[in-house]
């Protein structure tokens, strides 16, 4: 399934030698602890936690708007301590989902509104499906499919699930078009003053 073309204004997206483009409009806390290794798409809304532990995103990764990535952590009688969270290559994290995992492996899809507990495992070739809520500590299997809330296994992926993350991520990025520079909208504008206040 081939996709459409997504335009983004050159302004509004600042594009790094190694080819990610990052929203302005996303925050990204601690941004000297995140890593992104290549070709990431970052759109407007998105919050990264870097200020609270190292996290790492793989090449080719779609992080869509309003999500929140955050690091996980655990409670401990002296207080919390955050862990580093790595996700792996060719992962779309949906719009509005909230990924607390401890991994992400690669290849993998979290849908739209889901929220992936603290220390939550997804493995390489998993989905997680739209409005998906994985309680703390979940381990989803290869080749997995969880939805509902509780989040469980309700279907089972095809074995070419790699090539088609891999070849999703791709398109996606390809399909993510740079344009000169468009008028931003007073919506837009209040958007970016409302995160600039959190």
């Amino acid at each position: 399934m081939e996709l459409e073309d997504s335009y983004y204004p050159k302004a509004q997206y600042i594009e790094t030698a190694t080819g990610n483009r990052v929203s302005r409009g996303s925050v990204l806390c601690g941004s000297q602890n995140i890593v992104l290794s290549g070709k990431v798409v970052v759109l407007e809304g998105v919050v990264v936690r870097g200020d609270l532990a190292n996290v790492r995103v793989g090449r080719h990764c779609v992080v869509s708007s309003r999500a929140v990535i955050r690091p996980p952590f655990k409670k401990f009688s002296k207080g919390v301590a955050f862990f580093p969270l790595h996700i792996g290559d060719h992962v779309f994290i949906g719009e509005g989902s909230v990924v607390n995992a401890a991994v992400v492996g690669s290849y993998v899809y979290i849908g739209k509104n889901c929220v992936i507990g603290r220390r939550c495992i997804l493995k390489d070739c998993s989905m997680v499906a739209d409005n998906t809520v994985l309680p703390p500590e979940t381990v989803v299997p290869p080749f997995a499919v969880y939805s509902g809330s509780p989040g469980t296994h309700t279907a089972d992926l095809p074995e070419s699930t790699q090539d088609l993350m891999t070849d999703y991520t791709r398109s996606y990025y390809h399909h993510f078009i740079r344009v000169k520079d468009m008028p931003s909208t007073p919506r837009e504008s209040a958007t970016t003053a409302r995160l600039v206040d959190v």
